[in-house]
């Protein structure tokens, strides 16, 4: 008996080790937290400044080819949400993107940006309808499966959802709140 009571407890400790969860930490956004102006968009009545987030990530699982970000509103009035940023074709040895990354030419190299529902590619900040309550921004970087997806700078974020989702080994996410 003795045994198996040790047997067992070393098999949950060693599937603990081998399974790395992902986590993704931010300078510049707090979990729960209202998101700063500085990464408020900049049109639509808003004033911030739209300066991408820095992210940092680690605990990727074995087999992971690439990395892509996605920045998604579900609150938006839209019924279907509102796509803030891709990113994706990060490669795999990535672990962080700096603030103002985005359009910047800070990404890491091969990296594309996806349109946003303002209607560009690149990050667009948070800009929720005056008066419409707390809105929450999910920032859930994925590691992927595949080296590269098959989109370029025009793909909209559901193609980009679409594949990303697809091709997921794991992700991670920051949700911070934004309201005017």
């Amino acid at each position: 008996m003795r045994f198996i009571t040790t047997f067992l407890a070393l098999s949950f400790l060693g599937a603990t080790a081998a399974h790395a969860e992902m986590k993704l930490t931010s300078n510049d956004l707090v979990a729960a937290k209202p998101m700063a102006e500085a990464q408020v968009f900049n049109g639509f009545g808003c004033s911030g400044k739209n300066i991408s987030p820095q992210l940092q990530w680690s605990g990727a699982p074995a087999g992971t080819k690439s990395f892509a970000i996605m920045a998604y509103d579900p609150d938006a009035p839209t019924g279907s949400g509102w796509w803030h940023w891709t990113v994706f074709n990060l490669p795999a040895d990535a672990t962080e993107v700096a603030n103002g990354a985005s359009g910047s030419g800070k990404l890491p190299a091969g990296a594309i940006e996806g349109r946003t529902d303002f209607g560009a590619s690149g990050y667009g900040g948070a800009c929720p309808p005056e008066g419409h309550g707390p809105h929450r921004y999910q920032f859930t970087v994925y590691a992927l499966s595949l080296d590269k997806l098959p989109l370029d700078s025009q793909a909209p974020g559901a193609m980009v959802g679409f594949f990303v989702r697809a091709n997921a080994l794991d992700q991670a996410t920051v949700e911070v709140t934004y309201e005017r």
